[in-house]
């Protein structure tokens, strides 16, 4: 296995994996906060970076079945969510290409630096 590059992300509210700090996606490629995943609250991103996806699988979910693929830290290999691969339900069809994230395995790099005195010029 080669290299793999790291993306740092720049900006006001950064999601981060909350096991090692690695960057995944910014506020404003939120498509939806209404989602659920195995531990809670859950994110609809459009764009997402530094993440492996693992093979895919078949599951039934709430709003009916899809292929979709689970998503881990690059760094530190931690499961943070899954990707959509294939809606059967027309409707559901937006979903293919996008990312879930789920809010319990991220944080917000910019509002932990906005809590902490050292970093207020970031507030």
């Amino acid at each position: 296995m080669g290299y793999m590059h790291q993306t740092f992300l720049d900006g006001r509210g950064i999601f981060a994996c909350r096991n090692c700090h690695t960057h995944f996606a910014l506020r404003g490629s939120i498509e939806s906060r209404q989602y659920t995943g195995q531990f809670g609250r859950a994110i609809l991103f459009t764009d997402i970076v530094n993440v492996r996806a693992g093979d895919e699988n078949k599951r039934q979910m709430t709003t009916g079945v899809h292929i979709v693929r689970d998503i881990a830290c690059m760094r530190c290999n931690k499961y943070v969510g899954w990707t959509y691969v294939k809606a059967y339900e027309p409707e559901q069809k937006f979903k293919e290409g996008k990312f879930i994230l789920e809010r319990e395995l991220i944080y917000d790099v910019t509002r932990e630096y906005a809590r902490d005195p050292v970093h207020d010029w970031v507030g």
